[in-house]
Parts: C-alpha cells; sequence; structure tokens
C-alpha cells in the first residue's frame, strides 16, 4: 500500500460516521446526522413533565426576576444537579402557600425553554461541524490522490514529495482528532435531557396537591 494510502486508511472508517452511511444513516431520519443518538429536533414537554397542565401565563416566567435569575443558574450545566435540585427545593420552600404552585410552573416552563433552547442550538453546532467534517474528508481524498500521483512520476521532485506527505499526515491527524472531539459532543444533548428530566422531577416534587 502506497503512504498516502496508509495515511488516509487510518480514517477509513471514521470518514464513515459523517458520511451519514451505514448503521448509523439508518437508526436516524436525518441520513447527515453523524451521532449515534438518534437524532430527536425538539423536546416535548409530555417527555418531562408528568405534573399537573402548565397553564399559558407560565410562559411568562422572565417576567419574574427571581424566577427568571433561579431559571438561569439551575439550567448551567456548570452548576451540579444536585446543588441546583437543592436551590429548587430552597425556593419553593421560600413561597407562601398560595403563590406555589404558579411560581413552580412558572419555573419548569423556564427551565424548559431554557434547556430546549440550548439543546438546539447543540445540535445544530453538531450538524455545522459535520459538514465540515465531510468537507474535510473530501479535501483528504483529493490530497491523497495528488500525493499518488506525484510518487507515480519518475521524475518526482522527493523533497516535494516528502513536503506533500507530511501535510497529508497532519491534515489526517487532525481530521482524526475532530472526529473522536464530535464522538464527545454528540453526547450532549443527552446529558442536557437527563439534566432538564431530574430538574423537572424536583419542580414537580414540589407542586403541592389540592
Amino acid at each position: 500500500m502506497k503512504r498516502s494510502e496508509v495515511f488516509f486508511a487510518a480514517s477509513a472508517g471514521l470518514v464513515l460516521l459523517v458520511s451519514g452511511n451505514g448503521a448509523i444513516a439508518a437508526a436516524n431520519s436525518d441520513p447527515s446526522w453523524p451521532c449515534v443518538q438518534r437524532k430527536v429536533p425538539e423536546l416535548s414537554i409530555g417527555q418531562v413533565w408528568n405534573g399537573p397542565d402548565i397553564p399559558e401565563t407560565a410562559k411568562n416566567w422572565d417576567t419574574d426576576p427571581k424566577i427568571d435569575d433561579l431559571v438561569g443558574e439551575i439550567s448551567a450545566r456548570r452548576n451540579p444537579l444536585d446543588v441546583a435540585q437543592k436551590q429548587i427545593v430552597e425556593f419553593a420552600g421560600g413561597l407562601p402557600k398560595e403563590q406555589v404552585n404558579d411560581k413552580m410552573l412558572m419555573l419548569f416552563q423556564g427551565v424548559f425553554d431554557t434547556l430546549n433552547r440550548e439543546r438546539e442550538q447543540v445540535m445544530s453546532g453538531i450538524s455545522r461541524y459535520a459538514d465540515k467534517q465531510r468537507d474535510m474528508a473530501e479535501d483528504l481524498r483529493k490530497e491523497a490522490s495528488t500525493v499518488d500521483a506525484m510518487r507515480a512520476k519518475p521524475d518526482a521532485d522527493p523533497e516535494e514529495l516528502d513536503r506533500a506527505n507530511e501535510r497529508l499526515t497532519w491534515e489526517t491527524r487532525i481530521y482524526d482528532e475532530r472526529v473522536h472531539s464530535l464522538t464527545y459532543v454528540c453526547e450532549v444533548p443527552t446529558i442536557i435531557e437527563q439534566r432538564l428530566y431530574g430538574l423537572s422531577k424536583t419542580i414537580q416534587q414540589t407542586i403541592m396537591k389540592p
């Protein structure tokens, strides 16, 4: 096998990850989606909430400064989930009983809107990342063919060929590292979903039954 083929063959299996082919594409309705996890573009409230119906007024959650601030704090992934859940319980405990349900339903709506929007942004970023990977894969194929053509020439300049090989090796390494990074990034939507579910469950537990 030619050297340029060796370099590019190392990435052959990884190219499939972002090419939209194979089992991954079969598992998703969007053939361009690069993640093993199924693509669900948008979450619904029913997927994470088993409590009472959310009133229309809850959509105005960001008009309440305290709820707006708390939504930002507990939605942030840098804030450990158990800490965020404790903040929810403490907030509910400090409310007058007649306000608990209305305020907590507003809090849930805020958390849902915030994390669902963040999840959508992450998924859009993943799709853009995968598009760039496909472009890079095509560029690598062309460059590998160019190197092979140079090598086939009897009068090829050895120094120029070495430079081309080194460039191909370096660009292939960058491509591979980006694929590995994509694997980790693909976990982020699931992490957000898990956080949303955990926060929703805690909020639901604060709701006072009639």
